[in-house]
């Protein structure tokens, strides 16, 4: 995948919002990675902040509409992984600001 179409797929994950927390997936380090195959499915791994979120069915759903809107993405599979485990050391500069923790 292309440089480009990488930065778009990113791009588009940042207007996925933790409802929780008010800040996207992508500044709170939430998605570890995205990859497209050669069947236009978008493959996103990505945690989330706690076991047992119950807004996870809700992010998941975001996350397969945003990158729907992408003409090259025929499909969508989000993996929820638990390992690394997410800390505040993996959020953005601008997410800590936001959510006041100290860098």
């Amino acid at each position: 995948m292309d440089e480009a179409l990488q930065e778009n797929l990113m791009g588009a994950l940042e207007n996925v919002i933790d409802p929780e927390l008010g800040i996207d997936i992508v500044n709170l380090g939430l998605v570890y990675g995205v990859d497209l195959d050669e069947d236009g499915t978008a493959i996103v791994t990505m945690t989330l902040t706690a076991m047992g979120c119950p807004l996870a069915g809700h992010i998941e759903q975001d996350v397969k509409r945003v990158l729907e809107d992408i003409p090259e993405v025929k499909d969508t599979t989000v993996n929820i992984v638990w390992n690394p485990p997410w800390s505040k050391d993996r959020m953005s500069r601008y997410a800590k600001i936001a959510l006041g923790i100290p860098d």
